[in-house]
């Protein structure tokens, strides 16, 4: 369902400094394409959340309406000038906007979240 690059599994680790840390992705509507990633480092699970991911180092967590999104994505980091940073992709984006911030799925409904725009 999620896969995580050797730099972004290095990054993550770097961050959670916490053993019960965990990172806790959500997607929320907004940016030009429609959808966005959220991605937080917490300790604190909620009531209406699961793990959908975890290994010896990393656990990510997420909640019942983020969950449809996340198949196919991968969690990489960049390093560049331009743009550094933690990169969600996922290869069942039906289009993406040209920052890359933001996605959408053909035949998913937008979730009734926060606003987040790419101008």
């Amino acid at each position: 369902m999620i896969s995580i690059t050797d730099k972004a599994r290095a990054m993550i680790k770097r961050y959670s400094k916490d053993n019960g840390s965990f990172v806790r992705i959500s997607v929320i509507s907004g940016g030009c394409s429609g959808m966005t990633y959220n991605a937080e480092i917490d300790t604190i699970k909620k009531i209406n959340e699961k793990t959908v991911y975890k290994d010896v180092d990393i656990t990510v967590i997420t909640d019942d309406t983020s969950m449809q999104f996340l198949d196919g994505l991968s969690i990489d980091y960049s390093d560049d000038l331009i743009i550094a940073g933690f990169r969600f992709t996922n290869r069942n984006n039906e289009k993406s906007c040209g920052c890359g911030a933001s996605f959408s799925l053909s035949g998913f409904p937008e979730p009734m979240t926060n606003e987040v725009s790419c101008e």
